[in-house]
């Protein structure tokens, strides 16, 4: 599946170690948005930690779980550049 992960973290700790755990499964394609393809089976895998590295009474974050229709529909304006891929997996 593709999935799109965005955040909006209070604690520049908080953000920073959740920014560092999900940059080893999905790509940085923002500053708080990141991207990428991955099993099915590991979406609970994020979600353990997100609820891990977040304070859910002041943080935010969002799971966007895209088709390929939704996913070839996405226009990026400016300086945005698609998600790199590796391999079979987009990082």
């Amino acid at each position: 599946m593709h999935l799109v992960v965005t955040y909006d973290v209070t604690s520049n700790r908080r953000r920073s170690k959740l920014a560092e755990a999900l940059d080893e499964l999905l790509g940085r394609v923002q500053k708080s948005v990141f991207e990428g393809e991955i099993a099915d089976w590991k979406l609970p895998e994020i979600k353990r930690i997100v609820m891990k590295h977040i304070d859910p009474g002041r943080d935010d974050v969002r799971i966007y779980r895209l088709c390929v229709r939704c996913r070839d529909g996405v226009e990026r304006i400016g300086v945005a550049a698609p998600a790199q891929e590796r391999g079979d997996e987009i990082f």
